[in-house]
């Protein structure tokens, strides 16, 4: 015990020193653990913008569609009436 530096001697030091380690390494909710969650956290939050953008889009095309639902269903389905012809244009890369 004498060759001991005196902080290590000290018994609130010890008391510190472990409840330092348990809350950072043992327990629970421990450092890692943390910053997995916040990280976790993080990337659900950049999810759901990037779902709400989706949604509004969605809106935006659902009221399109019903406005104009002839113009729709000929661009995105090809369809046409029985004395018409359609041709399709496909552009390559």
């Amino acid at each position: 015990m004498k060759k001991l530096p005196p902080a290590l001697r000290n018994k609130y030091f010890i008391v510190l020193a472990s409840f330092f380690f348990l809350m950072v390494f043992v327990d629970k909710h421990d450092l890692l653990t943390q910053i997995r969650l916040k990280n976790s956290v993080n990337r659900l939050k950049h999810d759901k913008e990037y779902f709400e953008k989706e949604i509004e889009k969605a809106k935006e095309d659902r009221l399109i569609i019903e406005q104009n639902k002839e113009k729709f269903a000929r661009e995105k389905y090809h369809m046409h009436k029985q004395d018409e012809e359609v041709f399709v244009i496909e552009k390559k890369d």
